[in-house]
C-alpha cells in the first residue's frame, strides 16, 4: 500500500515521539532532494529527427546544435538520442538539456514547427510540459472530436471604400478634441458627419496603419486595433506603458516601444521570460503574438559621476523594407541587424565584439550612422532576381574619407558607393518609387568657419546606378521633400546657423525639376525658382504630385502657408521652356499658430490645424481645397488631432487608370449632380427647418395674445394695447397730449483753487 498523507499521527500524540526526530536533517534535504519541476525545467524535447545510424549519430547532433544556437548554448554531452537494438536513433527524438529555463523558453518560442532539413519538421516543446499534461487523467485515451464553432461573418476592414461616402471621393478623418475621439467624413464646406464618437477613446493619441485599414488607441495596458464598419475591437497587444507604435507597410507587423522595460507578473499572459526587461516588441498583427522583443541600447555616454547619460530615441528603431519581408536595426557605430520575418531570424548571422561583450549581427560596418530601406521595390535595370535596397552611411574615421553605400538584400552585395569628404552629416531621402535616392551632404569649408550643403543623387534604376550633384546651393539646407511619384524636389535653406531663438529664422524655398530629353531618360536637374525672404520650414507635397504646400508652423510669429503648383497650364517663360515643370502660386493663406498640416489620400483637401500639445492659442482646424481656398474652419477647445484615413493602392491597372482620365468629365459630371442633389437638400432642410420654426413661433405668439387679452378683460382693461391708446385720446378730445421735459446736461466743469 503507497503511503498517504492521511495516515500521518497527529502533532499532539506523545506517543509518537522519537529520540530521532531531534537530529537536523535540513542540509541532507536540500543537497538531494528530489523537485520534480526544479529538475526539469531547462531540459526539451525535439520530436520529428531523421533516424540515423549509429555512425550518423555525432553528424546529426553537431547539426542540431547549430540550430540550437538561437537559443542558447549546448554541449554534444547534453543531448541524448536513445538507439535501438538495431544501432539506428530510436523514435525519433532527442533530449537537451539547457543552462536555464530562458533558454529553454526561447528555444521552444523559436524553433518549434521549424524545418530541420527538407523532409523534416522540428517540434520542440518543454519536457515540464509533457510531464505536466502527459501524466494519467490528463488527457483522454479515446478520441473526441474537437468542437468547430460555427461560421460567424467577419465584418470587412475595408467597408470605407465601397461605402456611399467612400465612394463618392468623401474621406474620412479621425479627430481627437478634449477626451472624445471621433471619425468623421468630409463634407467640404458643410459640417462633417459623424460616423462615431467615443469619449475616453485613447488614453495617449491615435493612429491610422498605413492601409487605413485599422485605427490604433494607446492605453497605459497597450495598444488596441478597431475596424470594421462598427468600429469593435479586432487586435490587442498587451505592451504596459507603451508609448509609440510603429507599423510595417503592408500592415502584417507592429513593433511597440516603452521607455519602461516590461515587468512580468500573473496577469502578463502573452509575455514570457524571455520579454522581461526588454522595452520593443514586435507582433504578428494577424495571431496577435509576439514575434521577439529587445531591450535599449545601453547608453555609451555617462556623466560626471558616471551615470550613464539619457540619449533621445531614433524612432522608428526597427526599420522595415517595402515588401515586409525584412526589419533591420542599427547598432550605432558596429553594424546593422537584419532579421527576416516572420521567424525573426538574423539574416547570415555573424557575432562581433561591442564594449566587450559579444553582439549578433548580419552586416559589419564600422562607423555606420544611419540607414534607410527602399520604400518600394527598386526594379534595377539588368537586374531578374529578387532584391531590396538599403542605404547607410559612415562618417570620415582617421584618414578613411566618409562614404554612402546601396547594399543589396539578401545577397548583401554593394551596389554603388560613394566617398564624402569635409562631412558634418548626411540625410539620406528615398523618392516614393525608390527610383532616387538623395543623399544631403552638409559640408564645412576646410577652415570650419562656414557651411554649405551639396546633393548627391543617385538614379537607382538607371544602369550602374549614375550619380548626379546639385553644388549650386550655397547655404545650409534645413529641408528637403521629393515629389510623390515624380521626380521633382523643394528644399528650404537659410544663411542663419542659430535657429534656437523665438522668430524663426530667414529662408528660401527653391525648386528643381529634370530638363527635358529625348527618349524614356530623366535629364539633369536644373534650378527653377527661389522664393527668398520667407521664414517657412516645412515642405507638404500632395500625395498625387503636383502640388505643394510650403509653410510655417511651430511658429507664433509667422504662419504662412504657399499654395503651390508645378504643372500650371498657362504659358511657360522663355526660361522655363526646356524645364519639366511650370511653376506658379495659386494661393496664400495663414493660419495663427498652425502646428500641423495634413493632405486627403486624394490631394484634393488640405487640413491645417493647431494642437494643444503645441500651444493653447485658437486650437481647432482649417480645411482647404488644393488651391488654397478656404473652405471650412472651426475653433475647438482642447484640441489634439487630425488624422486623414490613408487609402490602400488602386486595384485599377495603368491602362484602365488612363481610361478614367481621358473620360474624366463623363465621371465628374456624375458626381457634381450628386453634390448638387445633396446640396439642394441640404438648403431643402433648412429652408424647412426655418419654416417650421417660424410657424411655431407664430402659434405661440397668438396663444400669448390671447392669454394676455383675457387676463386685461378681467382687469377692466381694454383688450388691447391700441385700444387703450384710443380711449386715452378720446379724453383729450381726440388729440395728441404733448409732454416737455427739460433735460440738463453738464458739459464742462473746471475747479479753481482761491488763494
Amino acid at each position: 500500500m503507497a503511503p498517504s498523507f492521511a495516515n500521518l499521527p497527529d502533532e499532539d500524540d506523545s506517543d509518537s515521539y522519537d529520540e530521532e526526530e531531534e537530529i537536523d536533517y535540513s542540509d541532507l534535504r536540500d543537497q538531494y532532494e528530489v523537485r520534480l519541476e526544479e529538475g526539469l525545467d531547462t531540459f526539451i524535447v525535439i520530436d520529428g529527427l531523421p533516424v540515423v545510424s549509429k555512425e550518423k549519430k555525432a553528424p546529426l547532433t553537431k547539426f542540431l546544435l547549430k540550430k540550437l544556437k538561437v537559443a542558447g548554448r549546448a554541449s554534444e554531452e547534453s543531448v541524448f538520442m536513445p538507439m535501438s537494438d538495431k544501432g539506428e536513433t530510436k523514435g525519433r527524438f532527442a533530449f537537451v538539456e539547457f543552462a536555464s529555463p530562458a533558454q529553454v523558453s526561447a528555444a521552444v518560442k523559436a524553433l518549434n514547427g521549424t524545418l530541420f532539413d527538407r523532409h523534416h519538421t522540428m517540434l520542440v516543446n518543454k519536457l515540464t510540459d509533457i510531464d505536466r499534461y502527459g501524466r494519467d487523467g490528463r488527457i483522454n485515451d479515446e478520441y473526441e472530436p474537437p468542437h468547430i464553432d460555427d461560421y460567424v461573418q467577419k465584418e470587412h476592414l475595408r467597408w470605407f471604400m465601397a461605402d456611399t461616402d467612400g465612394a463618392n471621393g468623401r474621406d474620412q478623418f479621425v479627430m481627437y478634441r478634449s477626451d472624445d475621439v471621433g471619425v468623421f467624413s468630409n463634407r467640404k464646406t458643410a459640417a462633417p458627419k459623424v460616423l462615431i464618437n467615443r469619449a475616453n477613446w485613447t488614453d495617449s493619441f491615435m493612429q491610422w496603419s498605413p492601409l487605413g485599414t485599422y485605427l490604433t488607441s494607446v492605453h497605459r495596458q497597450g495598444v488596441l486595433l478597431w475596424g470594421g464598419e462598427k468600429w469593435s475591437r479586432q487586435q490587442r497587444f498587451s505592451h504596459p506603458y507603451v508609448n509609440l507604435v510603429d507599423f510595417s507597410p503592408n500592415e502584417n507587423y507592429v513593433t511597440t516601444w516603452s521607455n519602461r522595460p516590461i515587468e512580468l507578473d500573473d496577469k502578463t499572459t502573452t509575455l514570457g521570460l524571455e520579454d522581461e526587461n526588454k522595452n520593443y516588441i514586435i507582433w504578428n498583427i494577424e495571431t496577435g503574438k509576439p514575434l521577439r522583443s529587445f531591450a535599449d541600447p545601453p547608453s555609451s555616454q555617462v556623466d560626471e559621476s558616471g551615470n550613464p547619460v539619457k540619449r533621445k530615441i531614433q524612432w522608428p528603431a526597427f526599420k522595415w523594407s517595402a515588401d515586409d519581408k525584412y526589419v533591420a536595426r542599427l547598432i550605432p557605430g558596429h553594424a546593422i541587424t537584419v532579421y527576416e520575418l516572420p521567424k525573426m531570424n538574423i539574416l547570415d548571422k555573424i557575432s562581433i565584439k561591442i564594449d566587450g561583450n559579444t553582439e549578433r549581427s548580419s552586416v559589419k560596418i564600422e562607423g555606420v550612422v544611419d540607414f534607410e530601406w527602399a520604400p518600394a521595390d527598386p526594379q534595377r535595370d539588368g537586374i531578374k532576381t529578387y532584391e531590396q535596397l538599403l542605404c547607410y552611411w559612415t562618417p570620415e574615421i582617421g584618414s578613411n574619407p566618409a562614404k554612402v553605400a546601396l547594399m543589396s538584400i539578401p545577397s548583401k552585395e554593394i551596389v554603388r558607393t560613394r566617398n564624402l569628404f569635409n562631412v558634418m552629416d548626411v540625410k539620406l531621402h528615398w523618392q516614393s518609387q525608390a527610383a532616387y535616392l538623395c543623399v544631403k551632404v552638409d559640408r564645412h569649408s576646410k577652415s570650419k568657419k562656414s557651411m554649405a550643403t551639396n546633393l548627391e543623387i543617385f538614379r537607382v534604376r538607371e544602369k550602374g546606378v549614375p550619380i548626379e550633384v546639385v553644388d549650386s546651393i550655397k547655404d545650409t539646407v534645413i529641408n528637403f521633400a521629393w515629389e510623390p511619384k515624380g521626380d521633382r524636389f523643394v528644399l528650404i535653406t537659410t544663411a542663419e546657423t542659430n535657429t534656437q531663438t523665438a522668430v524663426p529664422p530667414k529662408t528660401s524655398v527653391s525648386f528643381f525639376c529634370p530638363e527635358k530629353s529625348k527618349g524614356l531618360t530623366v535629364g539633369n536637374y536644373k534650378h527653377i525658382r527661389t522664393i527668398d525672404k520667407k521664414n517657412h520650414n516645412g515642405i507638404y507635397w500632395s500625395p498625387k504630385g503636383r502640388f505643394v504646400v510650403v509653410a510655417t508652423v511651430h511658429s507664433q510669429q509667422s504662419f504662412d502657408m504657399d499654395f503651390w503648383d508645378l504643372d500650371f497650364e498657362g504659358e511657360k517663360t522663355d526660361a522655363d521652356k526646356d524645364l519639366t515643370a511650370n511653376l506658379q502660386l495659386m494661393n496664400t493663406a495663414d493660419h495663427y499658430g498652425v502646428t500641423d498640416i495634413d493632405w486627403d489620400p486624394t490631394g484634393r483637401y488640405v487640413a491645417s490645424s493647431t494642437t494643444i500639445w503645441k500651444h493653447a492659442m485658437e486650437n481647432g482646424y482649417h480645411l482647404y481645397d488644393f488651391k488654397g481656398v478656404l473652405l471650412r474652419e472651426e475653433h475647438i477647445e482642447r484640441f489634439k488631432q487630425w488624422l486623414w484615413r490613408p487609402r490602400p493602392p488602386s486595384l485599377l491597372s495603368k491602362d484602365e487608370q488612363k481610361q478614367v482620365r481621358k473620360n474624366l468629365r463623363e465621371f465628374s459630371r456624375a458626381f457634381e449632380e450628386e453634390d448638387q442633389f445633396e446640396l439642394d437638400t441640404a438648403n431643402m432642410e433648412v429652408v424647412e427647418t426655418r419654416r417650421s420654426q417660424f410657424q411655431e413661433w407664430q402659434e405661440w405668439r397668438q396663444d400669448e395674445a390671447e392669454m394676455l387679452s383675457t387676463e386685461r378683460s378681467g382687469l377692466g382693461l381694454p383688450a388691447t394695447i391700441a385700444e387703450m391708446f384710443a380711449s386715452k385720446r378720446a379724453e383729450h378730445g381726440g388729440e395728441d397730449a404733448v409732454v416737455e421735459e427739460i433735460i440738463e446736461d453738464v458739459v464742462e466743469e473746471t475747479e479753481e483753487i482761491v488763494s
